[in-house]
């Protein structure tokens, strides 16, 4: 039983990485893509922690609900939308809660009429608003980790973005509501009913756009919250998933825990609390989960799992750190289109860790500085002509040694004349080589 477990874990975790599907046919091909997918995401789930974030993010929707329902509300009566749309929307969605989704109902729209924007003053809409976006922080947080977005958007970015979100979230969304609700009354398709069978499919079409509503919100929030270019594709991929797992996960928790009389028995008032949060729980799992599943399907060629399918050697290493200053580089000097993170990670196929561990190693030895804020690019942090080739060497190779290499148990007179041979070896062979020479050799070759 041991043997067979270490060949299946040798197996999704090496084996089928390394192996060439070119030969195989459409089926398998397509089987060992799924395979693949399906173990990247789970490793994912376990090692980003996402029941932990989906706790985090159950708090926080506690704390943030009422005042980011009151905001929307706020605005859509801006628009002209009445206010008591908001109850059937918040029924629907604690719908699988049974009873007590109706209970829960009626406490949040009774405490959001309880507040009062008039008597807030500023510091208190401040707050209010602050408490709002808290969630979308968090939200944007817990993807960027998804995605190892290692800097999140600047305060300017945020206030703006969540803003805009805020301001066009709850428009888009009860214009949806809305438009489900006319098609589902309007004169002409209920005549269009009666003809058969193209009143079946109209019907079936209709009852298949909220499920299509939950699959492009889904992919909606996948697209626009990590801090990083998301693939249409992978998004719609991770998005239907996710929106089936919500579907389907709302059926079995309203015959299963909402009518169990366990909870009741066992909290006895605070059960309706309990189910709340059971559900928020599920919902937020369902989400990150979907994300996970975005991200590994746009990056499965190049996922670096836990380092145990790539593993850069100290060869390999320079030769990133020489390859990204050439092309940055080599762009730069020509006025081509700039690299950017994804760019580079696009055309190197390597793992993301793997390349944003040689560019920060680089901007560390002041060899590249990142520009921009929407669409950041990098461009080399001065004149090429003053990068020398063994300063980009040595960011890959001594960039980050500590004093701990000159302690007596490292240093002996034999091996420090080697290794002092070997430096001089390096530095001698690289001379006073720059940057620019390679960058115009390339260019004086094509010509």
């Amino acid at each position: 039983m041991a043997e067979l477990i270490k060949k299946v874990r040798d197996f999704l975790t090496k084996d089928i990485w390394h192996l060439d599907t070119s030969t195989l046919n459409r089926t398998r091909s397509s089987l060992v893509y799924l395979v693949k997918l399906i173990y990247a995401t789970i490793k994912g789930y376990t090692e980003n922690e996402l029941a932990l974030r989906a706790m985090g993010l159950v708090y926080t929707t506690l704390l943030s609900i009422v005042p980011l329902l009151a905001f929307s509300v706020s605005i859509l009566k801006a628009f002209g939308v009445v206010e008591n749309q908001l109850q059937p929307f918040l029924a629907n969605f604690l719908e699988p809660l049974g009873d007590k989704g109706s209970e829960i109902t009626s406490q949040i729209i009774g405490f959001i009429d309880n507040i009062n924007f008039g008597v807030l003053g500023v510091v208190g809409l401040l707050l209010l608003i602050y408490t709002s976006v808290s969630l979308i922080m968090k939200i944007e947080d817990s993807m960027n980790h998804i995605w190892n977005v290692r800097r999140g958007r600047s305060i300017v970015r945020r206030f703006s973005d969540y803003i805009t979100i805020l301001l066009l979230g709850p428009v888009l969304m009860f214009a949806a509501i809305g438009l489900t609700a006319s098609f589902e009354s309007n004169a002409v398709v209920q005549k269009v009913l009666e003809i058969e069978p193209l009143g079946t499919l109209v019907l079936f079409a209709g009852k298949f756009i909220p499920y299509l509503f939950v699959f492009m919100v889904f992919t909606f929030i996948y697209i626009i919250i990590p801090n990083t270019k998301v693939n249409f594709k992978s998004a719609l991929i991770g998005g239907a998933v996710a929106g089936i797992a919500w579907q389907t996960t709302g059926w079995v928790f309203a015959f299963s825990v909402a009518k169990s009389t366990k909870y009741a028995a066992i909290y006895s008032s605070l059960a309706v609390l309990i189910l709340f949060m059971l559900w928020l729980y599920v919902n937020w799992l369902i989400l990150l989960a979907g994300a996970q599943i975005t991200y590994c399907h746009q990056n499965l060629k190049t996922l670096d799992l836990g380092r145990t399918i790539f593993q850069l050697s100290s060869k390999v290493k320079e030769k990133l750190a020489f390859m990204v200053m050439y092309l940055i580089g080599y762009n730069f000097y020509h006025d081509k289109e700039k690299w950017t993170h994804d760019s580079l990670i696009k055309y190197l196929e390597l793992p993301r860790e793997s390349i944003e561990d040689t560019i920060k190693e680089l901007e560390d030895k002041n060899l590249l500085i990142e520009i921009g804020e929407d669409q950041p690019y990098y461009l080399p942090a001065k004149d090429i002509e003053s990068i020398k080739l063994s300063e980009i060497l040595d960011s890959a190779r001594v960039n980050r040694e500590t004093e701990v290499l000159e302690s007596n148990h490292l240093s002996k007179p034999e091996v420090d004349r080697i290794t002092d041979k070997i430096e001089d070896a390096i530095h001698t062979s690289l001379g006073d080589l720059t940057l620019r020479d390679i960058v115009v050799k390339k260019a004086d070759e094509s010509s």
